[in-house]
């Protein structure tokens, strides 16, 4: 273990490293990842410049959701701006954050949000690095607003397919009247916007000086794709790692291998959640920091990380006929192949993983 600290936010501009190390917030130090229990920006502001060479995050959007008193409610399956569903054929579904209900003072708090993260993230990347940010179509335009307004190229979106229970209900309290109206369509999809920090010179000189600039393909004769197959987190999954957002592995570890073109650097996670991009960023064999400054979060982070690397996200998981499964390989021109743990490098044997300065 590693002795940290970090302040609260409000209080960024007094904050120095010797400061840092005044405070009692516990790290844990691994081989190739580490954590923090601590306010994100309050990391972000004392982090030296170019020293992230990515960013894969799914953030609160805006802060309302995850307030102690909507974490409280929650914790209590009482909703709040959480929408507990009913159970279905006897499976209980995962809470959803209600969008809908903020106002305007929630949402000009959320582009308030955003623009931090932006001009904190603009400072630390390198040049050439990526930002992944999970968001939703009901307010992606303003994640994505306040990212470009800071000074990031957008280079796309991710798309990720999945089938949710978000959406395609009946008018509230009229569903047998207008039995055949849906008030907004079932989700079946969701956006990642991807960013880029502005390379130094053309994406040729950024790859040689920093390492960055563009996505890792998935083989040699097939590039990574915008449009990625998903399902949510399975039930395993969600018993190993207890987190409303969680996004399942074979999904996470596909978008952290993207992200460094040449397979090396650091990936940060500032909302870290339960872990899912550091576990994955494990699992494919790149270093990683997470943060996270709820404390009951980071408890749960801090014991799924190692028990997420070791998941195999097709089932496999010592289930009969196990062995059999693990053995076939997928296809080469598969995003599978970004599911699986193992640890690459590009197959050169004079270019070694991770170059000393790279590593958190």
């Amino acid at each position: 273990m590693h002795l940290e600290i970090y302040p609260s936010i409000g209080v960024e501009s007094q904050i120095t490293y010797r400061r840092l190390n005044e405070c009692l917030i516990e790290s844990c130090a691994k081989v190739n990842y580490r954590t923090y229990l601590a306010d994100a920006f309050a990391w972000l502001e004392v982090r030296e410049e170019n020293s992230i060479h990515a960013i894969v995050t799914d953030p609160p959007y805006g802060h309302k959701e995850y307030t102690d008193i909507e974490k409280a409610k929650l914790r209590k399956g009482r909703g709040g701006v959480w929408r507990i569903p009913p159970s279905f054929d006897g499976c209980k579904r995962s809470p959803l954050p209600r969008f809908t209900v903020l106002d305007k003072a929630d949402i000009a708090a959320l582009r308030t949000f955003f623009s931090n993260f932006a001009e904190q993230s603009m400072r630390v990347l390198v040049p050439g690095g990526h930002i992944m940010i999970a968001t939703n179509p009901l307010l992606s335009h303003y994640v994505y607003l306040a990212i470009m307004n800071a000074g990031f190229e957008k280079r796309g979106e991710i798309i990720r397919l999945v089938q949710t229970l978000r959406g395609g209900d009946r008018p509230k309290n009229a569903h047998e009247e207008f039995y055949d109206v849906s008030v907004m369509p079932r989700s079946g999809w969701e956006p990642w916007g991807l960013f880029r920090k502005p390379c130094e010179g053309r994406v040729q000189d950024n790859l040689r000086k920093w390492g960055t600039g563009g996505l890792r393909r998935v083989s040699d004769t097939n590039p990574f794709l915008d449009v990625i197959q998903s399902s949510p987190a399975r039930t395993e999954e969600r018993r190993i790692a207890p987190h409303p957002s969680l996004k399942p592995q074979a999904f996470m570890r596909q978008l952290v291998r993207a992200a460094l073109p040449l397979g090396r650097g650091v990936i940060l996670d500032p909302f870290m959640g339960a872990g899912s991009t550091i576990a994955a960023a494990e699992a494919v064999g790149y270093s990683s920091i997470g943060i996270e400054k709820d404390s009951a979060y980071y408890s749960v982070a801090t014991k799924s990380i190692p028990a997420l690397v070791r998941f195999m996200p097709n089932g496999i998981n010592g289930k009969p006929g196990g062995a059999l499964a693990a053995a076939k390989r997928p296809k080469t021109n598969s995003h599978q192949a970004g599911g699986r743990i193992r640890r690459e490098t590009d197959g050169r044997t004079d270019r070694p993983l991770f170059r000393a300065s790279e590593r958190f």
